[in-house]
């Protein structure tokens, strides 16, 4: 995203974001002309595209303008459901769409919650389409699905996710997930080449920089595990299966980065705490990282289930590119 301005929020007087650019813009520019910016899709907070003209800001979050629109923030036509019963839905998320909404947003209009709709508000509208075209009606008179959550896929990430439908099925699949029952498999696009290895990391929330990370100090934090295998080389990238033992909070990324071989688009995790960061010199559109694969027992039938997807189009697409560019 090339930027033509940036600048750090230095207070939390949780400003709105278009009061913020007319203070920090070096033209000092008028209401109306940051409006037309924000509306252009060119500004970002913290690497995300912002549209909400009511969006406040907090000390330390930075917020870029750039020269070109940023591309739209998914909607419900994005999302995919691969699977739905009584118990269980199965849903392939689009990148740069929030798997939940904040609690501290819940209160929002639906048309401000609409410009930026997460995970959990599109798929229940999805299931109520398609129950209603199934039973040839307009409208299906009934609740929306109630969806619990049971594990979340990073914003800028896409691929398999999995929503409990009663709480009893939530625990028991959680349970799972704890007890390394499950598995989750994800596909990586790094610079350079992994020897297939497993990575065991003490993870601590701030690492020195504010971001998550790891400490050699094994009495605090939560262990991290994460097994790789390098599936192909491409030029000077390598695209990599990584399995999650276990589902800490940006897992594969910190890891990945920490170890020198930052994800291809990674805004955010660029190297290890006090070294120079890895530049990326990919010119990728998004994160390259997608939740493959997804294995569990189902809560009340014990069937295993069992889904996989590919890389989706737009990332199949620079793959092919990346692929020409080496031969």
């Amino acid at each position: 995203m090339p930027t033509v301005h940036k600048f750090t929020i230095s207070n939390d007087s949780k400003e709105t974001v278009l009061a913020a650019m007319r203070q920090h813009l070096p033209e000092k520019p008028s209401w109306s002309a940051v409006r037309k910016i924000l509306r252009g899709r060119l500004v970002a907070i913290g690497g995300v595209l912002c549209v909400d003209e009511a969006r406040r800001l907090g000390n330390g979050e930075i917020v870029t303008i750039s020269d070109r629109p940023i591309p739209p923030p998914p909607t419900d036509k994005d999302v995919a459901v691969c699977h739905v019963d009584n118990e269980v839905v199965i849903v392939e998320k689009p990148a740069g769409m929030v798997t939940l909404r904040r609690k501290s947003d819940l209160c929002w209009s639906w048309a401000r919650k609409n410009q930026q709709p997460t995970l959990d508000e599109c798929v229940p509208r999805l299931i109520g389409k398609h129950a209603a075209k199934k039973h040839n009606s307009e409208k299906i008179h009934q609740r929306m699905p109630r969806l619990l959550s049971v594990h979340r896929i990073d914003r800028d990430s896409s691929g398999l996710l999995v929503f409990a439908r009663t709480e009893a099925a939530q625990t028991r699949i959680i349970h799972q997930f704890a007890q390394h029952d499950a598995v989750r498999k994800y596909l990586a696009l790094i610079p350079g080449t992994v020897a297939e290895q497993t990575i065991t990391s003490q993870f601590i929330r701030d690492r020195g920089d504010g971001l998550r990370g790891s400490t050699i100090d094994t009495s605090i934090g939560e262990q991290a595990i994460t097994h790789f295998r390098m599936l192909r080389t491409i030029g000077d990238y390598s695209e990599l299966e990584c399995r999650l033992e276990t589902g800490r909070t940006n897992q594969i990324r910190i890891q990945l980065a920490e170890f020198g071989h930052p994800i291809c688009g990674d805004i955010k995790y660029r190297g290890a705490f006090e070294q120079p960061p890895v530049i990326d010199k990919s010119t990728i559109h998004r994160m390259a990282l997608h939740a493959a694969e997804l294995k569990f027992e189902h809560p009340t039938t014990n069937k295993r289930m069992h889904f996989e997807t590919r890389w989706p189009p737009d990332m199949l697409r620079f793959l092919h590119r990346l692929q020409a560019e080496a031969t």
